[in-house]
Formats: structure tokens, C-alpha cells, sequence
């Protein structure tokens, strides 16, 4: 079975093919194929043993325990699986009396959070189709269309259906480890295609960050969208502006944190759905020639650390995204008088309220960022202490960073960061080599302020 899923991995389309041969085209709608476990490569042992513990105690009480969506999908890519999501027949507060250390959160959708130390299952109930005699409580949608709540139980094959992409209407039964696929998405997995399930506009009006999640899978797997999947996008990319902000900081980490970030924003503009995350940032992308160069460098590195399994955080990422902006106004403040720093600083202020209203930034994020732009104007002051002061900065080590980029980018001339490079690696005695070419050398303390003499008081003229 090893040899057998080791050749799945080296051409996945290939295998598949053979489980179901040509594709009908006169087909009308998909109907289930069943594939049993000696005919795909799936296996438990892929699978984390939390997974596995909410699945066999679903299992053992009776209710339908499925694993869908991602896991299964990277499972047939050949990718080890990360995240693991549960499907059953039971409700939620079924799936809550079973499991003591888990939690119901949400309202928009209502899941359970089955957690094992650091390790979260999503276990979600069967979702079906909202009918009339269900109240706003249960299901409502907006004018608009947009699922505002969706907590209507129904049976698999309804969820299936309710679920966005083909691709993610796959399901491994563990009762006999088949895969249970319900939209065709094992044909469109072997044609690299990411299609929608249902009507594209009525799905991307039901939920807009559908749209996003496209952008995300075709960078991320390397797939193109269905022409149909596609046409509606740039029309219905203003409807991400009514999504809550909060919940768009979330997508956005999804977005540019998953080692695909460069892709990922070239996607995002193609379809004009970047605009409406960054509005400010898309603008100042067309006045500042550096400006998306700063971000598709920023975004490379971060991408790069990713697959080096090296720390990141979105700190640095917002502060490339949000960069440009700030220097338009900066450079508006300062024609109008402000000094550099005042202006800098209000700059920032402004960039990030307009921001907030589309994006929410944490303050956890937001006040790193801050850090990240004040040292971008400490850093070409190497003089005396202040140096070493800037060095011993929390931020440093970002912002240093964030100069390289920026000078890669082309907005400033060469030079600074190498200074800073060097610096960092030096001994104490090529420390002072280095300063002495800026013009300081800290072993020599700086000569003591003159102290102003005081005045003695004038004694008032006395009459003799």
C-alpha cells in the first residue's frame, strides 16, 4: 500500500484517471462516486491522532464521523495534510456533551472546537437547505443575498452541496475509509480546475470571501479557475466591503501568510479584489513607482521564511502593504510645514484609521508596524550612543529588514543597509571604524555642555 501511494504521489491525474475513466460531458449534475480505500491513497496514518480520537468517538456513539475538505483534498495532491475538519450528523450540542474539552463558538455559522493541547478539530453538523418555516434565529440572508446566519441541519449530501468548492466536497468516511465524493471534485483535482459549486455570482453574493478563497487555492495548489468561477469576480468585488473587518484580518493572514504571498497579491489585483482589502495601498501603488515593488519584496521574504520554517510575523507585512500610503501623507504634511517626525507620525495615525475601516489590525500588529516605520528614520542617524540605542530596539531586527526591502525596491539608494549589515557582525574595534566614517566615534565621550553662568540678582538701588 506504501508503493502503491508513493506512485499516487509522482502523478496523481494519472491514478485517478484510472479509478473513473473519461468524464461524460453530456452529464447533467454530479452524482456520488464512492471510492473504497483499496483504490486511493489516503491513509490513517496521514491523519493526527487528535483527528482520529473525534472521529472514533463520533463513530462509537453513533453518529456519522466524516474528515472533509482540505485535509482530503491535499491528502490527494500528494501534500501531508495540516488542518483537519470533522463532519457529522450530530449537533452541535451533541458534539459538545461528547467532548468535555471543546467550545461552541460562532453565530453566522455555529461549530464546535474540539481542542487537544495546541491542536484544534473543527467538527461542523450537516448543513441543509433553508426552507420557510425556518426564522431569522436559524437561517437569514441579507438583501443582498448574504448568509447572515446558516444553522439549518440537514443530511451529507445537502452539505455537500452547500460547501464552496468542488475541490472541498470531499469527504473519508472512517466507518470503512472510503472517500465520498459528491461534486465530481477527484476529476477536477486531477485537471488542476477550482469550480464552484452551484450558481458563482449566487454563491459569491451568499458569502464574498468566497472570492478570496479562490484567489488563495489557485496560488496556493497551483490551480486555475472555471471560466465560470471566474467571470463574476470583478463585479462582485465590491461586495467584500460589507464584510466585517475583523473578519477580513483573518482571510488576510490566510492570504499572505501560507508561503504563497507573492502569487497570491498578483492574483488579488488581476481581479480587483486587492482595492477593496487596501484601498489606500492600491492607490498609492499608482503614484509611488516603488511602491508595489516594496510589497512583492516584503511578501518574497516572508514567503521565504515560511518555507524555511523561520518566524515571521504580519508586523512587517502590514508595514510594506501600508508603507506607500504613509509616505503620501507624510509628504503632504511636511509641505504644508510639519517637521519629519510629527508628520511621520500623524501620517501613520491617518493610514492606519482609514485602514481599520476595512481591515482590522490588532493593536498587537499595529503598534509593531509603528515601531517598524519610527525606525526607518533612526536608522540613517549613526552618531554617538544614539546608534547603539537603535540596535538595542525590540523592532530593530524588523525594520532592518524593512530597509533591505526598501532599498531593494528601488525607493532608496544603496548603501545604508549594507552599513547596518556589516555593523551587526562587527568587533568592537571595527564598530568604531565603521562610525568613524559617519563622522562619530563612540569611545570618545562627547565634550560636557557648557553650563550657563547664571546672572546674580541685581540689588535693588537703596536711598541713602
Amino acid at each position: 500500500m506504501i508503493k502503491g501511494f508513493t506512485r499516487f504521489l509522482q502523478s496523481p491525474g494519472e491514478h485517478i484517471r484510472s479509478l473513473f475513466g473519461p468524464q461524460d460531458a453530456s452529464a447533467g449534475n454530479p452524482v456520488l462516486r464512492i471510492i473504497p480505500r483499496q483504490e486511493h491513497p489516503v491513509s490513517r496514518q496521514h491523519f493526527s491522532d487528535a483527528a482520529l480520537k473525534v472521529l472514533y468517538r463520533l463513530h462509537n456513539a453513533g453518529h456519522e464521523a466524516f474528515l472533509v475538505g482540505g485535509c482530503i483534498r491535499d491528502s490527494l495532491l500528494g501534500r501531508m495534510p495540516k488542518d483537519f475538519d470533522v463532519a457529522t450528523d450530530a449537533t452541535p450540542e451533541e458534539v459538545r456533551e461528547l467532548f468535555r474539552n471543546s467550545r461552541l463558538i460562532g453565530r453566522r455559522f455555529r461549530i464546535v472546537h474540539v481542542r487537544f493541547g495546541r491542536e484544534v478539530i473543527e467538527v461542523t453538523t450537516f448543513r441543509g437547505k433553508p426552507g420557510d418555516d425556518h426564522g431569522d434565529h436559524i437561517a437569514q440572508q441579507s438583501d443582498d443575498g448574504m448568509l447572515l446566519r446558516d444553522n439549518v441541519w440537514g443530511n451529507i449530501e445537502e452539505d455537500a452541496l452547500r460547501r464552496d468548492f468542488t475541490i472541498n466536497a470531499l469527504y473519508y468516511n472512517i466507518a470503512d475509509f472510503s472517500i465520498h465524493d459528491f461534486a465530481d471534485g477527484v476529476r477536477d483535482i486531477e485537471s488542476r480546475t477550482l469550480r464552484l459549486i452551484g450558481d458563482p455570482a449566487t454563491r459569491y453574493r451568499e458569502d464574498p470571501v468566497r472570492m478570496l478563497r479562490a484567489v488563495r487555492f489557485a496560488a496556493k495548489l497551483d490551480f486555475h479557475l472555471d471560466p465560470a468561477t471566474e467571470a463574476p469576480v470583478h463585479e462582485h468585488a465590491p461586495l467584500l466591503l460589507q464584510v466585517p473587518p475583523a473578519r477580513l484580518f483573518d482571510e488576510v493572514l490566510k492570504l499572505f501568510m501560507g508561503g504563497h504571498g507573492v502569487e497570491t497579491f498578483r492574483l488579488l489585483r488581476d481581479y480587483g479584489l486587492f482595492a477593496m482589502l487596501f484601498p489606500e495601498a492600491d492607490e498609492a501603488m499608482a503614484e509611488l513607482p516603488w511602491a508595489e515593488a516594496v510589497i512583492e519584496r516584503a511578501l518574497a521574504s516572508t514567503d521565504r521564511r515560511i518555507h524555511e520554517e523561520r518566524p515571521v510575523t504580519p508586523a512587517f507585512l502590514f508595514a510594506a502593504l501600508l508603507w506607500g500610503p504613509v509616505q503620501l501623507r507624510q509628504q503632504a504634511l511636511e509641505a504644508d510645514g510639519m517637521p519629519p517626525i510629527p508628520a511621520l507620525q500623524a501620517a501613520s495615525q491617518q493610514v492606519i484609521s482609514r485602514q481599520l475601516q476595512h481591515v482590522a489590525i490588532p493593536k498587537r500588529f499595529s503598534l509593531p508596524m509603528r515601531d517598524i516605520w519610527d525606525l526607518q528614520q533612526r536608522l540613517p542617524l549613526r552618531r554617538g550612543k544614539r546608534v547603539f540605542q537603535t540596535r538595542e530596539h525590540p523592532r530593530f531586527r524588523a525594520a532592518y529588514d524593512f530597509l533591505l526591502v526598501r532599498e531593494a525596491a528601488g525607493e532608496l539608494a544603496p548603501g545604508l543597509g549594507d552599513w547596518w549589515t556589516a555593523f551587526q557582525d562587527a568587533d568592537e574595534h571595527e564598530q568604531r571604524r565603521l562610525l568613524s566614517k559617519v563622522g562619530a566615534d563612540p569611545a570618545s565621550s562627547p565634550a560636557p555642555r557648557k553650563r550657563r553662568r547664571r546672572r546674580k540678582p541685581r540689588k535693588p538701588p537703596t536711598d541713602e
